[in-house]
């Protein structure tokens, strides 16, 4: 196996990683287009979505249904084959979400309205309430299946599963992430 699939930042490299980007896993048409709020300083540092530990994403994935092996995220492009994808409501790392203002996240709104539109996923999971709330000026949304659409894409807002969000211990998680994964397989092979 390559380096890569080992090599742990160093603090050097991650403090250099503010403000830079995660590229999307992203193609026409897939089933799930999972939304991240923006990417992590150690995320961007090793250049792949959900790379921290302690984040709760690909265990959860795998938990609920939507791969049949734990994946790391050197593999996240595997995602693709099954019809998944990753991008974020912000596209650049900060050390913690809370550095983003809400004109950054409605601007972030719009972008990802546009890769909706381009690239016409089924769902859009958005991996945090309050990214949802402000990026599309939905202050009383609550987690789940919205109402809305953008273009032919359902939306569905599931918290975040960062190891910092306590309000949802992994188990609820995969609970939540699992009502996705039967709305979206019921629909797709129904």
């Amino acid at each position: 196996m390559s380096r890569e699939l080992y090599h742990r930042p160093t603090k050097e490299e991650i403090r250099a990683a503010a403000d830079k980007k995660v590229p999307d896993i992203i193609a026409p048409d897939l089933k799930v287009l999972f939304c991240g709020i923006n990417p992590g300083l150690y995320t961007a540092a090793v250049g792949h979505h959900f790379a921290r530990p302690g984040n709760r994403f690909w265990p959860v994935l795998h938990m609920s249904g939507f791969t049949p092996r734990l994946l790391s995220p050197f593999e996240e492009r595997e995602l693709l084959k099954d019809g998944y994808g990753i991008t974020n409501v912000v596209e650049r790392a900060t050390a913690a979400a809370d550095e983003l203002g809400r004109e950054e996240y409605r601007a972030g709104g719009k972008v990802l309205e546009e890769k909706l539109l381009r690239y016409k996923p089924s769902y859009i999971a958005i991996l945090g309430i309050g990214a949802y709330r402000t990026a599309f000026d939905r202050p009383e949304a609550t987690l789940g299946l919205q109402s809305e659409k953008i273009g032919q894409t359902s939306i569905w807002v599931l918290p975040s599963p960062s190891g910092l969000n306590a309000h949802y211990q992994k188990q609820h998680l995969v609970e939540m992430f699992r009502q996705l994964y039967l709305t979206v397989h019921a629909r797709t092979e129904g």
